[in-house]
Formats: C-alpha cells, structure tokens, sequence
C-alpha cells in the first residue's frame, strides 16, 4: 500500500505541472490568434496532449486522496466498515476488471501506433502521438495498482486490523462501528 500511495503520490504531483504547461501554452496560442493574427497548429495540439497525460496520469493521484466520482449522499455519512465493503466491491467488480480490458484492448492499439510512429492527423501538427496514446496504459497501470491498494485498506479494515495501516490511512476511531 505504501509503495503504492507513494508512487501515485509523487506521478499526480510531477504531472499537476502539466496543467500550467496547459494554461501558458493555451494563453500563447489565443494571444498569437486574436492579437498577432498567427496560428500554429502544433501549439494546438501541445496543449491538449499535455491535458491528456494530465488527466490520464494523475486519475491514480485522484483516486488516492478520493477526488474521484461517486455517489457521496449515501458513501459521507455511511460508517468506515460499510465504505469498506462498498471500495472492495467497487474495485473487484468495477475498477479492476475495467482497467483489465483496457489494458486488453488498448496494448495493440499503443502497439500499433509506436509501430507507426504515429503524429497528429492535423497539417503541421506534432510527431509524437505514440507517446500521448501510451498514457492510456499508464492510467490502466496506476489506477489499477490504486485499486488494489484501495482493496487491501478495505480488508484491513475489514478483518479489524485498521492499526496496521499507514498513519495518513487510518481511519477515526469512533467511525469504525458504522455498518
């Protein structure tokens, strides 16, 4: 859990630069547009892959700290055990065999284009697409390995040995008899 943690820990913050990479690239592109009259489509296509890898890389670092999407009227209030149950069955059932398959389906496809080569289809645009397309495999990595890091808190919890979990994980005492 930790080795995990840590590592989606250090990838979600190296990537959050991108977004600034994202804002200042983005900020050029509409000042070079509507002031200087001047496009570059390979500026275009900069911004938007490096928000790609931004949000591929980082989903780990979001469903670390519980930034994710989720059905929270009925998950805030409910007790440490009955989140417990609810994040082990969310990633047996959910996470785990969705990251499966597109790691299944999507390995030929990031195959293919580092075969290829592949660049942006735009006239003028950036080589390199291989590169953004691999991030897919790197959510499917990083989420998945969170998943099971989620599922191995859960068990602890579970099995009434919550005291065995990292300090930043362990949950308050007084909310463990939820159900």
């Amino acid at each position: 859990m930790r080795v995990v943690n840590q590592l989606n820990e250090w990838v979600g913050r190296a990537v959050s630069w991108l977004t600034l990479g994202v804002v200042l690239v983005c900020f050029s592109v509409v000042v070079l547009r509507y002031v200087f009259n001047i496009g570059f489509i390979w500026m275009q296509d900069i911004y938007v892959w490096l928000h790609a890898a931004a949000f591929t890389l980082g989903a780990g670092y979001a469903l670390l700290h519980d930034h994710h999407v989720r059905v929270d009227i009925l998950y805030r209030p409910a007790g440490e055990r009955y989140k417990a149950w609810l994040n082990l069955l969310g990633v047996l059932v959910l996470l785990l065999p969705f990251v499966t398959l597109l790691v299944y389906w999507g390995w030929g496809y990031v195959i293919r284009s580092w075969e290829l080569q592949e660049r942006s289809q735009n006239v003028g645009g950036m080589p390199g697409l291989f590169i953004v397309k691999s991030c897919l495999i790197g959510f499917a990595v990083l989420v998945g390995l969170q998943g099971l890091s989620m599922a191995a808190r859960s068990v602890l919890i579970l099995t009434g040995n919550a005291a065995l979990l990292p300090a930043r994980d362990l949950p308050p005492a007084d909310n463990l008899e939820g159900a």
